[in-house]
């Protein structure tokens, strides 16, 4: 396909396949369950109220229900593009897209948003309408899959499409690194960005049992530049051979790695912390190394 560089997802394409599975899509929330799990206790340590609340990306609402629980957090809004998933929200839902966020410019003092950002395809400018969205001194807390996710599966599919076509095309998606967020971060004009890398292995008995978890959470190959054409049975057999030969543990089971990286980040206010300007310490650092002291 010839695919817009600037668009890697084909997000109508995401958002019917989310539609499809919004039935049954509480059977494999597992990493949310997790995310959301990580973000609520995140929201707890911090010693404030968040009255207005905005969880982008919301699924079937497992965040939102757990954020509702909490003393700090009053009005929860949960927005998402999928109406499938946004009919099994309990709260107040809106449909909307997550690269363009249908909401007034200082309005909300906390957004978060679990395993969602990693399909959009304007990362920056998402993370901008965050920041024009929140409060000063708002906080956004973000968990969305990185760079060494299904790193395995990745592999297996390049080789078996090597053999056999004597080519490869996209077949994982390009999720991003720590690194890169943290930038992105400071490039939306966050305050104290710091972004978590935690490496999660998950288990199943076959390939094939991976490939059913990923179609039931609706996040199967929706890359713009993936091929027209369906995969055939051969390919797929070849690469769950590979899969088995190449990665498979000591009783049989074949290994499948997320990494959830998770965002924190604040709006810009006066009353945070800022760093001393260049030569206003009152003390040396050679000083308080003992340079210049004899040995």
């Amino acid at each position: 396909m010839n695919a817009d560089p600037a668009k890697p997802f084909d997000r109508a394409l995401l958002r019917r396949r989310r539609n499809r599975v919004a039935e049954t899509a509480s059977r494999h929330d597992f990493l949310l369950r997790r995310v959301s799990e990580d973000i609520c206790e995140r929201v707890q340590i911090v010693q404030r109220d968040f009255p207005k609340v905005l969880n982008l990306g919301a699924h079937t609402g497992a965040l939102s229900r757990s954020l509702r629980a909490l003393k700090n957090v009053g009005f929860v809004v949960d927005a998402d593009h999928s109406e499938g998933l946004l009919a099994h929200c309990d709260g107040p839902c809106v449909l909307c897209d997550e690269e363009a966020i249908s909401f007034g410019d200082g309005g909300l003092e906390l957004v978060v948003s679990g395993l969602s950002l990693q399909f959009v395809n304007d990362l920056p400018g998402t993370l901008v309408q965050f920041r024009r969205a929140l409060k000063p001194d708002g906080l956004l807390l973000a968990g969305l899959l990185g760079g060494e996710t299904l790193k395995e599966l990745r592999h297996a599919w390049f080789l078996a499409e090597e053999e056999l076509t004597g080519g490869a095309s996209p077949r994982v998606a390009p999720f991003i690194d720590v690194r890169a967020l943290g930038g992105l971060s400071q490039r939306a004009q966050f305050a104290l960005p710091v972004v978590d890398s935690e490496i999660l292995t998950v288990t199943y008995k076959t390939p094939m049992a991976l490939f059913e978890e990923l179609r039931g959470m609706g996040a199967s190959n929706v890359l713009s530049a993936r091929r027209p054409v369906p995969v055939t049975r051969g390919l797929l057999l070849r690469a769950c051979e590979l899969y088995e030969e190449l990665f498979a543990t000591g009783d049989g089971l074949i290994p499948a790695t997320f990494e959830v990286l998770t965002l924190t980040a604040w709006v810009p206010d006066e009353s945070q912390p800022k760093p001393l300007k260049p030569g206003s310490a009152e003390v040396s650092l050679a000083k308080v190394l003992g340079k210049g002291r004899g040995r």
